[in-house]
């Protein structure tokens, strides 16, 4: 029942939406993965893998809309 409600569910997404619904599950099993094995994900984990996981962390971050300065970019302004 479950299995069919989220078919209907993901029918109805867009594009960007489905490519974070692929990167959560890619984390999810992922996540599966390590705790069955004891090696760091570096280890066990293809590239494309890796890739996903960090994109997946990084969605998860909250979004403060802060920012540093433009002149903090400036190179020039860590000798001033």
């Amino acid at each position: 029942m479950l299995r069919d409600t989220l078919k209907q569910e993901i029918e109805q997404l867009s594009e960007s939406q489905l490519i974070k619904v692929a990167d959560f599950i890619t984390l999810v099993k992922l996540q599966t993965q390590h705790t069955s094995q004891n090696a760091p994900l570096w280890q066990y984990a293809t590239a494309a893998e890796r890739v996903q996981n960090f994109r997946a962390w990084v969605e998860q971050l909250p979004k403060t809309g802060l920012s540093l300065p433009d002149e903090a970019f400036n190179r020039d302004s860590i000798y001033e």
